[in-house]
């Protein structure tokens, strides 16, 4: 029962550890990631794993290698922000795929990218052909980027001379049952307000709403519990 607490306790404080440490790093998703950022946080998922699979291993096995990783981290991140030429590499330069419709076959060489791997980045930003992009340039953290050529480009309201409204997000009024308290006073909106709107929908208490948000002409959207659940 003592090694069963022991092993909680471990796994408990390697999470809290790895947590801070991912934290510190930065919000970038996996996708984003550059290749030295990648090493760094496989190498301390191994190394988290250490105490938890050899209890002959002390925390700090794990805890000072991390640390470390962490420092080498963030100093190689100030030394990209600083100076180029350090960027390029430790992060790569982005490399041209395609050109005016036409792939770049000696540059899909030099970085090992397959027309497979291609067509399904074009794919992802909903690009039918190749012939339809003007430039296609492969990012250092190995996604596509694409400029359309100009007349496969959608009309906007400015090519039509249209002056339209700034737009923003919807504000979260109630998320699961729950008055966002903090929401509403950055709105400068009151209580009442949220009872009277919500009585328009036949709800009487926030705990029967699943998710509720306004929009900028203070419109409400409201999805009662249980409304869909496939």
């Amino acid at each position: 029962m003592i090694m069963i607490s022991q092993l909680i306790i471990r796994t408990f404080f390697i999470y809290i550890v790895v947590v801070i440490t991912m934290r510190i790093m930065g919000k970038r998703q996996i996708g984003e990631l550059q290749p030295f950022e990648f090493a760094i946080a496989v190498m301390i998922s191994d190394l988290a794993a250490i105490p938890l699979a050899d209890e002959s291993k002390d925390l700090y096995h794990a805890v000072i290698p991390i640390a470390v990783l962490v420092v080498c981290q963030v100093f190689i991140s100030f030394l990209s922000i600083k100076g180029v030429r350090i960027r390029e590499v430790v992060c790569g330069k982005p490399v041209l795929l395609i050109r005016d419709g036409k792939i770049l076959e000696k540059n899909m060489r030099k970085e090992m990218y397959t027309i497979n791997d291609l067509l399904e980045q074009l794919r992802f930003n909903s690009i039918q052909s190749v012939n339809d992009v003007e430039y296609g340039i492969l990012e250092t953290n190995g996604q596509l980027s694409v400029l359309l050529k100009s007349n496969k480009r959608a009309i906007t309201p400015e090519d039509l001379n249209i002056d339209l409204p700034p737009e923003s997000f919807d504000r979260d009024i109630i998320i699961d049952g729950k008055l966002m308290g903090r929401t509403l006073e950055r709105l400068h909106l009151k209580r009442e307000w949220v009872d009277n709107a919500l009585k328009e929908f036949g709800i009487n208490d926030y705990k029967q709403v699943f998710y509720a948000s306004v929009d900028n002409n203070m419109k409400l959207f409201v999805q009662k519990k249980g409304e869909y659940l496939e």
